[in-house]
């Protein structure tokens, strides 16, 4: 993949940095950052060329060298196990980190694999890591994620321990809402780029499941359906249900 790398040098007085333009800025990792400190960051990020649908960010295996921050377009995270199935854990919307897993690693746990044409920034993690050493309000941002990252993972484990197959898609929809939400987008409206294979491999369910599900669902009146495009009708009907899954615990 051919990277484009910005300059180190600083920026002249008054110029906006390429994160300042950024409609993610207020979302995104360097969240809080002052203008000045915003130029030192935004001179370490390496962007490369958009990404197709269906290729790969990083594969699992590969040596861990940099984070990626999703500018547009999403993602999804898998990992293949020892019989080359591969499982999806996570997806990955704009403003959110790619390669957090792979913190304090030599190798990538997971692949990242685009859903959509896509864009990222790279964050090359050793200038990362020497930035935040110098900005902590860069450093603390960081720690945020990792923490967020940890929290998902284990809001995904007690629910696919413990809660039904409706409830698994009524937590998913409205986490897939919530997240847009944060971003600025309507909560009640949202293309969901991946498969219902995709879903039903995330959230421990087969795809005729899925399927019937979403049907159901709609019949039901809580959301309509149109392709790719999701219209939620009724979250306060998809918060009760994710709400039964935690009170059967």
């Amino acid at each position: 993949m051919t990277h484009h790398t910005s300059g180190q040098a600083a920026m002249p007085s008054g110029q906006v940095s390429r994160c300042q333009g950024c409609s993610l800025c207020s979302h995104c990792l360097p969240l809080g950052l002052a203008a000045g400190d915003l130029e030192q960051f935004d001179a370490i990020i390496r962007r490369p060329r958009p990404l197709k649908r269906g290729a790969s960010l990083v594969r699992q295996g590969e040596p861990f060298t940099s984070l990626y921050v999703v500018r547009s377009g999403s993602f999804k995270q898998v990992v293949a196990d020892a019989g080359y199935r591969e499982h999806v854990t996570h997806f990955l919307l704009p403003s959110e980190v790619a390669g957090l897993d792979a913190v304090g690693e030599a190798i990538h746990p997971t692949s990242v694999v685009a859903l959509e044409s896509s864009f990222v920034c790279e964050l090359p993690f050793g200038s990362l890591e020497a930035l935040g050493d110098r900005l902590p309000a860069l450093r603390g941002a960081l720690y945020r994620c990792m923490s967020q990252e940890l929290h998902r993972d284990q809001h995904l484990h007690c629910l696919l321990a413990f809660a039904t197959a409706e409830r698994r898609l009524a937590s998913f929809l409205l986490d897939m809402s919530e997240r847009h939400a944060a971003r600025g987008y309507s909560p009640y409206g949202f293309q969901l780029a991946m498969s219902r294979s995709d879903i039903g491999s995330f959230l421990g369910l087969a795809l005729e499941t899925v399927s019937r599900l979403m049907s159901r669902f709609q019949r039901h009146g809580l959301l309509e359906l149109g392709g790719r495009e999701v219209s939620l009708l009724d979250l306060s009907a998809l918060e009760a249900l994710a709400e039964q899954g935690k009170a059967s615990r």
